[in-house]
């Protein structure tokens, strides 16, 4: 069996690129740097959460929807390296987010000013991902010229390079470039999404009472999960 399958694979091929628009778009109203970002998340905590968590979201998603479509383009030479340099950027960007949420969490105990200072001082820290920050917006690239060798189209190609346009690092908000990338993303893969989900089998009477139970159960773990 194929993995990611097609049901994986398509559902991911919509749901990433939308997530991440939603999320550019949600913190699209608060300037870009840092202390604005934080000075936005202790005004509108509720909104600025969604805004990240949609964010992160799309980038965890999208690891399926970039393994789905590499195998469905052939998995070229540039396909298969563009798949590479954005899954490790893909993993550039979660990291980004867990640094995120220690801001956002310093900002509601300790408040904005402390929590300012706090990851100003740390900004310039090197890491793994400090290395490895190229591939965030390289990738884009190699795999978008993967993708239009590989049969996607001009015009779906360039919109998927759009996202190498994306602002990468801590706490960084959303620009026009922003929205323009996520916007790109969502032309360049949503109707392939559709398309291979309508591909897919009608799901039979019993895979739909065993997915029931298995949603339920891993609902129960997720609750599980935040105990720990």
């Amino acid at each position: 069996m194929r993995f990611p399958n097609g049901w994986v694979g398509g559902a991911a091929l919509v749901a990433g690129p939308v997530l991440l628009l939603v999320g550019t778009l949600l913190r699209s109203p608060f300037h870009f740097f840092f202390p604005d970002q934080l000075k936005a998340v202790a005004a509108h905590p509720a909104l600025m959460q969604a805004a990240y968590t949609a964010f992160l979201a799309g980038h965890v998603v999208m690891w399926a929807a970039v393994a789905f479509l590499v195998h469905r383009i052939g998995a070229n030479r540039w396909a298969a390296w563009g798949g590479v340099l954005v899954t490790v950027g893909l993993f550039g960007r979660t990291f980004h987010a867990g640094v995120d949420h220690a801001a956002f969490s310093a900002t509601k105990h300790r408040g904005v000013a402390e929590a300012t200072e706090l990851v100003a001082q740390g900004y310039g820290d090197l890491h793994l991902f400090s290395y490895l920050a190229f591939t965030i917006a390289f990738g884009w690239y190699v795999l978008a010229f993967g993708a239009y060798r590989g049969g996607l189209g001009r015009v779906r190609s360039v919109a998927l390079a759009t996202m190498g346009l994306l602002p990468l690092g801590v706490l960084k908000g959303a620009e026009i470039v922003s929205v323009i990338g996520t916007i790109g993303l969502c032309v360049a893969l949503v109707p392939l999404g559709v398309q291979v989900l309508r591909e897919q089998p009608r799901p039979t009477r019993k895979n739909v009472l065993t997915a029931v139970p298995v949603a339920l159960g891993l609902g129960a773990l997720a609750v599980l999960s935040t105990m720990g």
